[in-house]
């Protein structure tokens, strides 16, 4: 038996960031395209910049450096704020889970159900 949970950021109760976005923001750091990393995901490109778009305005900050396509393509590359914005979250749900696994194991362990 193993505990799941689900972590997400909201602002003004709206979605900013969750594991999904992660993933995203993590294609498009090793793709270098929003293109790409949309389909890595399986979500379309549209929905991906959507995404890109509500997170930048509620964050308050750019995540995204882009570049249009042309003779040599575009391209995307995480900010620096992006880069740290995803550090934190990492830490965060890396925290999350270590005190969740703590809780579920001393509830359900120790009564042995």
């Amino acid at each position: 038996m193993e505990i799941k949970s689900k972590l997400w950021i909201e602002v003004d109760g709206k979605p900013v960031f969750g594991r999904g976005r992660r993933f995203l923001f993590e294609a498009i750091d090793r793709y270098g395209s929003i293109n790409q990393a949309a389909k890595e995901i399986n979500i379309s490109y549209r929905k991906a910049w959507g995404y890109i778009k509500a997170m930048e305005e509620r964050l308050g900050f750019k995540l995204i450096e882009r570049q249009t396509g042309g003779r040599n393509g575009g391209g995307a590359i995480l900010t620096e704020s992006a880069r740290e914005f995803l550090k934190k979250y990492g830490a965060l749900e890396h925290g999350i889970r270590e005190i969740v696994d703590k809780k579920f194991n001393d509830i359900f362990k120790a009564n042995d159900l």
